[in-house]
């Protein structure tokens, strides 16, 4: 399978710093996401928005069985931090057009899976847009911690690339390109 810790990003992406690198976290881990889009940077920004809403990975397991919805929800792109996105985590910094940075601020969801800071970016790229996320994550301490530290990195990567698979898909079928629904 690879290394469940980088799943599409480059050397020079895993190298780069993101807005998440700037808040006050000490990561025990960090992980890389990227896909190429067949979408306008703007499109594919205006769909990471819609995580406000819904994580758009498997609805059956992160959105309570509801369906992340298929089409764009008008006034997500409104953003402040502090909205909650993906139902457990909240904005804690964004760029418009470019940058979503969250971080997991409930009790519940630290017990469940330690401290996560991490941003999606969007850039131009050839053919549309370069979407790059980085998570970094602390685990907790004690027995939980170390399942946590065997098991997380295959467990994000599963969940993150359907999340961003299924986001390209939207993002290309609204651009006329090659994805379905």
């Amino acid at each position: 399978m690879g290394d469940a810790r980088n799943w599409g990003a480059t050397a020079a992406e895993r190298r780069a710093r993101y807005p998440c690198d700037e808040l006050p976290f000490e990561a025990d881990d960090v992980f890389f996401r990227a896909i190429d889009v067949a979408a306008p940077p703007a499109l594919a920004f205006r769909w990471l928005c819609q995580l406000r809403v819904a994580p758009y990975s498997y609805d059956w397991l992160d959105n309570f069985g509801r369906r992340s919805p298929p089409r764009l929800v008008p006034g997500l792109e409104r953003l402040a931090v502090g909205q909650r996105i993906m139902i457990l985590f909240r904005l804690a910094d964004f760029a418009l057009g470019s940058s979503l940075t969250v971080d997991l601020p409930s009790r519940v969801g630290r017990a469940l899976m330690g401290g996560i800071v991490g941003s999606y970016v969007v850039s131009p790229a050839p053919g549309g847009a370069r979407l790059v996320a980085k998570v970094l994550v602390r685990y907790p301490r004690g027995p939980y911690g170390r399942l946590l530290r065997a098991v997380m990195p295959d467990v994000d990567l599963f969940m993150f690339r359907k999340q961003l698979v299924t986001l390209r898909r939207y993002m290309e079928r609204d651009a006329g390109g090659s994805g379905t629904e």
